[in-house]
């Protein structure tokens, strides 16, 4: 029987996927697995119990990831699950950014009450005049799950969409329009484009990419739209140019003292995966992993491990062992198996910056002699028994 924890609601048709061998228990502490969204966990004590934590979303700035790993606990988040519902924000964005739509409507909550709102409409709509987003230039930094379905569907709204990634995957850029430009150098992109979209990680290498000078580099009356993280962004250079007329406005999903009721800000408050779809879908993709990993050690969408598969065990046994990235791993592994008269019937190793994971179907059933060696052996983490 495995146990699961959720720190935050979870949709119930993720957590209907589990089968009869999990148990939903109170505690973290508890728990084999955790699922969560947004709750943070960087003060967390994790449990020696505690195997892997799924995160409902594709952000993992909740997570202390450094510290999972150390403790051999595979961190997975959801990409692409929720990459719908932010593509339809982002193009709300635009749309929200090029026409005062909100200025009407709140004209027609002003005047409700005038008998002759109709006539009184004809001659006040001018003054939400807009720009229509149809030929005009889209940047899209980062071409993910959701910035590709940005580009994508930009295109077939007749803009002229320029994408910048220079880590974009294989598999990315299959999917990738050919109508849209692929752009080597971001600055192009600030020179050149009416609307620009950041759908790039929080990491060290992007915090504040957006910046003073990257602003300044933008064409005047730019819209810079942010459904990834406020970080990304220098904020308050983003309002300096506001108020100095070079930027026309700048729509984001993050709602802080800098921007929220400021001129020229478009602010939601964290809206862009919040639809029923999403929350189903990460919820589904969460659960399929943890329960990928929990029965046959597999690891597919981790963020701090190495993804890892090996499918559905055949042999008599499977380990896993979670440990360090230095040399001579395998080799040790194999001559305890060895030494035990156990045969390797199949085995994969695979490596993620510092740390590195090994599954090894076994011919013969493991023994607890067999673990405890290995456990043993500098640089290991954990070592578990799938089966």
């Amino acid at each position: 029987m495995f146990t699961y924890n959720c720190l935050n609601p979870i949709s119930p048709i993720g957590l209907d996927k589990f089968s009869t061998d999990y148990k939903k228990v109170d505690e973290a502490g508890d728990a084999d697995a955790i699922l969560v969204r947004s709750a943070a966990m960087h003060d967390m004590e994790f449990s020696d119990k505690l195997t892997c934590v799924a995160r409902a979303g594709a952000g993992v700035n909740n997570i202390p990831l450094d510290k999972c790993a150390q403790q051999g606990i595979v961190v997975f988040n959801t990409p692409g699950a929720n990459a719908n519902g932010v593509k339809e924000m982002v193009f709300a964005g635009m749309l929200l950014a090029s026409r005062d739509i909100k200025g009407g409507i709140n004209w027609v909550i002003d005047n409700a009450s005038d008998e002759n709102i109709g006539k009184a409409a004809e001659k006040a709509k001018s003054a939400f005049a807009g720009t229509e987003i149809s030929g005009k230039k889209l940047g899209v930094i980062g071409l993910g799950a959701i910035g590709i379905k940005v580009a994508n569907d930009a295109t077939n709204l007749g803009m002229e969409v320029y994408g910048y990634d220079p880590y974009i995957s294989v598999n990315a850029a299959w999917s990738l329009s050919r109508s849209v430009k692929h752009i080597n150098n971001v600055e192009d992109i600030y020179r050149e484009c009416d609307f620009i979209t950041i759908h790039v990680p929080l990491m060290d290498a992007t915090k504040g990419m957006i910046s003073k000078e990257a602003v300044q580099m933008m064409k005047k009356g730019v819209v810079i739209l942010n459904f990834a993280r406020d970080l990304l962004v220098d904020e308050q250079a983003v309002m300096d140019a506001i108020e100095a007329g070079k930027v026309r406005h700048y729509v984001t999903d993050f709602a802080n003292p800098t921007v929220a009721g400021k001129n020229g800000v478009i602010c939601t408050p964290h809206l862009g995966a919040s639809t029923e779809e999403a929350e189903d879908n990460c919820a589904v993709m969460a659960v399929k992993e943890i329960m990928d990993y929990m029965e046959n050690g597999n690891i597919c969408h981790s963020v701090n491990y190495p993804d890892c598969d090996m499918g559905v065990c055949t042999s008599a046994s499977r380990i896993a062992v979670l440990h360090s990235n230095t040399a001579g791993k395998i080799a040790a592994f194999t001559t305890i198996t060895g030494d035990a008269g156990i045969n390797v019937a199949d085995m994969t190793n695979k490596s993620r910056g510092d740390f590195a994971y090994t599954l090894m179907d076994l011919d013969a059933p493991v023994t607890d002699e067999v673990v405890k060696k290995m456990e043993a052996v500098e640089g290991v983490i954990r070592v578990r028994v799938i089966k």
